[in-house]
């Protein structure tokens, strides 16, 4: 698979098979990404890997919450601007309703939040979840630059036939997560990571990008 089929066809799958995924895979991907850049090199990511019954016991836990109605830890960074205003509404508001119609989970549902959160504590069914965390001596920069490595990541599970989705969510049961992989209080959630093999006959969901001239401009080209 070449850069650009890799791109193109990554997408935030939510719906996977139990079909586990050999650790020599990730340990393959997760070598090649440490040559993602980073200002500095100081490659700032702290990664753990959780499967098997520790995963199953944090799905556990997490869903558990979710179905409480409880409204998760309080947040160490915002996950989304206060005040977002169009474009970036419109483009939000119209990914969020198509996402999770094709998951059966209606705009007007009064229960919508609660489904959503369950679904996300589920992982979607994923075998497999990352969790990306940074010191919390780290800046806007080294956020950036872990942005970049997951990507890498992401990229190169594509590689190996492999799919993932990017999930913020986990940082709502942040203190539940680190319970579980032992991250100390130095270091913040950034995401988790979801990753498996794709479930079949699902609904292979992608949602609408820009046009590339909304949000290119050309100087001196």
């Amino acid at each position: 698979m070449d850069v650009y089929e890799a791109v193109l066809s990554r997408r935030a799958v939510r719906a996977f098979s139990d079909k586990s995924v050999p650790r020599e895979v990730l340990e393959r991907v997760l070598a090649a990404a440490t040559r993602a850049p980073s200002s500095g090199n100081l490659q700032p990511w702290h990664v753990y890997v959780v499967a098997g019954e520790p995963l199953a016991e944090l799905k556990r836990r997490a869903t558990a919450r979710a179905l409480a109605g409880d409204p998760g830890d309080e947040r160490e960074y915002p996950m989304y601007p206060a005040a977002l205003a169009p474009p970036y509404l419109d483009r939000f508001a119209a990914a969020a309703t198509q996402r999770y119609k094709a998951l059966g989970i209606e705009r007007g549902d009064p229960d919508r939040p609660m489904k959503i959160a369950a679904l996300n504590s589920e992982a979607f069914g994923a075998p497999v979840v990352l969790f990306c965390y940074l010191d919390r001596a780290m800046g806007p920069g080294q956020w950036g630059d872990a942005g970049m490595y997951l990507q890498t990541v992401m990229l190169l599970l594509r590689a190996e036939g492999l799919h993932s989705c990017p999930q913020v969510m986990w940082t709502m049961y942040r203190e539940t997560v680190s319970q579980t992989v032992g991250a100390d209080d130095g270091l913040v959630l950034f995401c988790g990571v979801a990753v498996g093999f794709e479930k079949k006959d699902m609904p292979q969901l992608r949602t609408a990008r820009a046009e590339m001239t909304e949000t290119v401009t050309f100087v001196g080209v």
